[in-house]
């Protein structure tokens, strides 16, 4: 017998299910559920009675997908985008050399999660941080950069990005680039609109390519720990 928290003696033998049995109590009432799946059982050390947090039901989940959400993707400030390819798409990835190239069709659901994200009216945007290592996450990546038509503030501290010159952000006055691989100012995304450019502690060894940013309304750039910083009349420059 042991001493519950609420001063009360209980039986773990008799009261507490077993892991295995309980599992096999919750698959089967929700068969067929994913969730059901993918919960995992914790011992609660006040009485010993196996209980779900709350967050292992989405912990599989990405935002877009959760039954009865109505937020947007412009509601967001610091999302989650790297995601990796679906079971389908690897298949479809291992046997790309050997079929013909195609047209991508958008299914339905598709173009729902297209318009759930809503990436064209966020205005200020925060997606650092995201490990980047997969080329189909890098390749998400990018087609989100693609969208952000609106965006004016934008963070992308720390993603081992290495070229954006195919990017265009049309409306970005903020542009925080930190800790990333850039080597040259000819891949940065085209910023007309560009005030405050952060780009401490990349690979720019040079200053070649920053007469691109003379028609800009540019007010501040940071290049600290670049190795430009160590050049000649550099701070003249």
């Amino acid at each position: 017998l042991s001493l519950s928290s609420s001063g009360q003696n209980a039986s773990s033998q008799e009261i507490c299910p077993s892991n295995s049995s309980y599992s096999s109590h919750v698959s089967d009432s929700h068969p067929g559920s994913a969730l059901s799946r993918n919960r995992t059982l914790y011992s609660r050390s006040d009485s010993g009675i196996s209980s779900l947090l709350p967050s292992d039901y989405f912990k599989y989940l990405t935002w877009h997908k959760i039954e009865q959400n109505d937020i947007r993707g412009s509601q967001l400030r610091c999302p989650r985008v790297r995601e990796g390819p679906s079971a389908e798409g690897l298949v479809f990835r291992q046997e790309a050399c050997t079929l013909p190239p195609r047209k991508r069709v958008l299914e339905k659901n598709e173009w729902e999660t297209w318009l759930q994200e809503n990436w064209e009216d966020c205005t200020n945007l925060n997606i650092s941080f995201q490990d980047l290592g997969d080329p189909y996450q890098v390749a998400n990546f990018n087609r989100i950069l693609r969208r952000l038509i609106r965006v004016e503030t934008l963070w992308l501290v720390d993603n081992s990005l290495v070229d954006l010159s195919a990017i265009r952000l049309p409306s970005c006055r903020v542009l925080n680039m930190n800790k990333n691989h850039l080597t040259s100012f000819k891949q940065l995304p085209k910023i007309p609109q560009i005030q405050h450019l952060f780009l401490a502690e990349n690979h720019i060894e040079t200053l070649t390519g920053l007469s691109s940013l003379q028609c800009t309304p540019l007010e501040s750039l940071t290049l600290k720990r670049n190795p430009c910083e160590f050049h000649q009349n550099y701070r003249k420059q």
